[in-house]
């Protein structure tokens, strides 16, 4: 054992002097991690502690886990972890294939200005500030003045209150969320398509295919690592939601079913000034996304030999 550990220090060391300058390039990057995602982890701590802001983080009395036990006995945090997961999972349902679709679209454009014209309408959305898309919704949501209910009372029907109705909040959240994103998402897989090599599609067309074969046989199987990779990403983050978003939409009237766990943070921890709840609602998220992460990654490394380690 220890002739091994001193073999990987001479090779860790020859590294070090052979690629110095790509370390020193990294430095920066390793000391912004250091301080700004490693040293605040100290600040868990307080998940486990009665904590109060005047005797700090060191004078606080440790609790174990009786932050956690008020959490699972919390009726409103038990609705947030629901409605997280529950928003989440949708998502993945109907949004993680639109940006898929998009760049299997963008892919069989013949037009390169077409191409180009599609792309920019699409990506422009990514660049515009949570705060504005949330005022563009409220505007075309609006019950009295908002093209959406303006063209339902044309119609005959009568205007529909759907921000402050319940059922249709996550219809209008992963809706905006795919509208807002699906096109600068789907970047990623325009590259992996890219990366296809061109004799495939060529030996493709000697044999006849089709373009709707082509995308069906080589372009889908092609990007199905890219896939999969991005879908266990995106189940790390089922317990993830859009705070901020989910903050400029909201109100009381609709909690039932947009109260995230985010959100419940953000309630407890700054307004209630509950920062020990707060924190143990943080970190239990945190663990719940890590054994989604690795459960979706051993599972995929099992059935498709494709995974993130």
């Amino acid at each position: 054992m220890g002739s091994r550990i001193a073999q990987h220090i001479k090779e860790l060391t020859e590294d070090l002097r052979r690629d110095w300058q790509l370390y020193v390039l990294l430095l920066p990057m390793l000391v912004w991690f250091l301080l700004f995602l490693y040293k605040p982890m100290e600040g868990l701590q307080i998940a486990f502690k009665d904590f109060s802001p005047f005797r700090g983080v060191a004078g606080s009395p440790w609790v174990g886990f009786d932050n956690f036990r008020t959490l699972l006995d919390d009726q409103i945090f038990i609705r947030a972890f629901i409605n997280t997961i529950a928003i989440s999972g949708l998502g993945l349902i109907f949004a993680f294939p639109v940006p898929i679709i998009l760049a299997l679209m963008f892919n069989e454009l013949q037009s390169e200005v077409g191409r180009r014209f599609s792309q920019t309408v699409v990506y422009l959305p990514h660049f515009i500030s949570v705060v504005i898309v949330a005022g563009i919704v409220i505007n075309l949501l609006s019950p009295t003045t908002g093209v959406v209910n303006l063209l339902l009372s044309s119609l005959g029907f009568d205007p529909i209150y759907f921000l402050t109705q319940p059922e249709w909040f996550r219809t209008v959240f992963i809706g905006s969320n795919v509208w807002k994103e699906a096109g600068f998402e789907s970047i990623v897989y325009l590259a992996a398509i890219a990366g296809i090599s061109p004799t495939l599609y060529e030996s493709a067309r000697v044999d006849g295919a089709s373009r709707l074969q082509m995308m069906w046989r080589i372009t889908l199987p092609c990007i199905l690592p890219t896939i999969i990779i991005m879908l266990i990403i995106r189940i790390g983050n089922l317990v993830e939601v859009g705070f901020e978003f989910i903050i400029l939409l909201y109100q009381p009237a609709t909690y039932r079913t947009a109260d995230v766990v985010s959100t419940y943070v953000y309630r407890t921890g700054l307004q209630g000034t509950q920062y020990d709840l707060a924190t143990a609602a943080g970190l239990f998220n945190a663990v719940i996304a890590f054994a989604l992460v690795f459960t979706a990654n051993r599972i995929s490394r099992k059935v498709s030999s494709t995974s993130l380690w």
